[in-house]
């Protein structure tokens, strides 16, 4: 009986060095979003965080670095400690497409994947009151005058590239006009500064809405109609893009963060997604909540190069 009582004391005192031991931050932790505040980033980034710090223990400071169409945020994010103190949000296909630029600043070896967040399909939109009133009109429109202007998050960024999806499947010119971002580029688009625009369902849900709604959406990115936006037709439909394109957001850490960290954080986001209250408050937000693991979403990004170095960069010759 002494026996197994020192045997159950011995493994009691393991497990509580063994809890002791487990990593966990040691203080506030720091949230790189490489585009402004009021982004669509940016908004999922706090909705996400502010509902995390329950299971990370600690809060989560956003730290917005705008600017270059996503390199400042995540080259400052890549040179970051990886002591898990500093983790970011990383988009796709933007950060894939930066990445595999000559001369890139950072490349995807660069990070460790922890989780994504959300999947966002990609939407055509233009004022409300603007005169093309489908998909079609605009196609017209453009045909006769390539001079039409398109508002953009940024040079080869994800709405870039989703204009020159449909540019080159509808066979049109276009003028592309790089902003800081896309709350930048639906604020060029609602004081008609361009024409039309491209961005994800979640960014124009607000605008969308009511009875005096500022944009129309014209068409969706996706093989089928949107449950919330039933009346708006695919690319496909119409004749152009047929497959799904959106944009990926997720979170990782700079290269040589140790993987009791990575897990760390993998299981904190796995718990904060899984929260019915973190659920709905994506649902409220119009935000499309798509928990991947590391592998997942590693396996996610690794997609997504291949899809940038295969299409996206016939895009642009």
């Amino acid at each position: 009986m002494k026996k197994l009582t020192k045997l159950l004391c011995a493994a009691t005192l393991i497990g509580a060095a063994l809890n002791a031991s487990a990593w966990e931050p040691s203080g506030d932790v720091k949230v790189i979003v490489a585009y402004k505040a009021g982004s669509g980033t940016d908004t999922g980034a706090r909705v996400l965080a502010s509902m995390a710090e329950k299971y990370i223990g600690k809060t989560l400071i956003i730290n917005n670095m705008p600017g270059a169409d996503g390199k400042i945020g995540w080259t400052a994010l890549v040179q970051a400690k990886g002591d898990g103190q500093t983790i970011g949000f990383i988009n796709l296909p933007t950060f894939t497409t930066l990445a595999t630029l000559p001369n890139a600043p950072f490349k995807t070896s660069d990070v460790i994947p922890v989780c994504n967040h959300l999947t966002e399909t990609g939407v055509v939109a233009v004022k409300a009151d603007s005169p093309y009133k489908t998909l079609k009109d605009l196609v017209d429109a453009a045909k006769k005058n390539p001079n039409i202007r398109a508002s953009t998050n940024g040079v080869k960024a994800s709405n870039h590239t989703a204009a020159q999806l449909l540019a080159a499947s509808a066979d049109f010119k276009y003028k592309a006009i790089p902003y800081g971002g896309t709350a930048d580029q639906l604020l060029a688009l609602r004081q008609n500064e361009v024409d039309f625009t491209c961005a994800k369902v979640a960014d124009v849900a607000q605008l969308i809405k009511g009875d005096t709604p500022e944009l129309r959406v014209l068409g969706v990115f996706s093989e089928n109609r949107l449950e919330a936006l039933p009346n708006v037709p695919t690319l496909g439909e119409c004749g152009y893009y047929n497959k799904w394109y959106g944009s990926a957001r997720g979170i990782v850490v700079p290269k040589g963060t140790p993987k009791e960290v990575v897990d760390f954080y993998v299981d904190a986001f796995k718990k904060t997604a899984e929260d019915p209250a973190v659920i709905e408050a994506h649902k409220k937000a119009g935000l499309e909540l798509d928990f991947m693991d590391d592998k997942a979403f590693g396996n996610l990004i690794s997609e997504q190069e291949t899809f940038c170095k295969d299409v996206v960069t016939n895009l642009y010759k």
